[in-house]
């Protein structure tokens, strides 16, 4: 069974993660249990690093599976008007999502959900993702079968995922899915695609 399904108990160690993302220095609070506990991961990163913030006057973001919260309080921070939703199955990641938003001062903007808490007919302008691949094939399929279908008519899902984990096949699927699927970016072996509606 895979970390990602984990529930992970709270014993309140804590430590910070300083992280640079579009320009604004973040401090977040992580701990064990959580993942990528110690750092941004290098997925994350290249997806910062190789994509400009949202733009525009945007009304719902959804940051899926956001681990402790730097895609969401960034998202937040670069988007004033949107509302961000961050959604884990990883209560201990909630916890510390919240936590992170409160403290760049996007807490009431920010809200960290398990995925049965989203409303169905909520629909979002925009998605981003570093998603489990590690879940396997299939969940991973199932998992964005779920939540891409939640886009707008316009909406754009921004994922980023490594070329070693199927990267490619991933993007092949989506098309076979009916989705509109490119990649517009490559560094450091993970490819980000933009997916939207055909």
């Amino acid at each position: 069974m895979s970390h990602y399904f984990t529930t992970s108990s709270d014993d309140g160690t804590r430590h910070e993660v300083r992280a640079t993302i579009w320009g604004v220095d973040h401090h977040f609070t992580s701990a064990p249990g959580v993942f990528s506990a110690h750092r941004l991961d290098l997925g994350t990163l290249v997806l910062f690093k190789q994509t400009h913030p949202p733009t525009g006057n945007l009304a719902r973001l959804l940051d899926l599976g956001c681990g402790f919260g730097p895609i969401a309080v960034a998202l937040a921070t670069h988007c004033p008007t949107a509302h961000v939703d961050a959604v884990d199955v990883n209560l201990l990641a909630l916890q510390l999502t919240t936590e992170n938003a409160q403290r760049a001062g996007v807490g009431d903007r920010v809200h960290a959900l398990e995925p049965a808490q989203v409303a169905p007919e909520i629909r979002y302008d925009e998605i981003w993702s570093n998603p489990p691949i590690r879940i396997g094939k299939q969940a991973l399929h199932d998992l964005l079968t779920t939540w891409l279908p939640r886009l707008t008519d316009d909406g754009i899902a921004r994922l980023v995922v490594g070329r070693n984990l199927g990267a490619d096949s991933l993007t092949k699927w989506l098309v076979g899915q009916g989705w509109q699927a490119i990649k517009v970016a490559s560094a450091k072996g993970f490819r980000v695609l933009e997916v939207s509606r055909g």
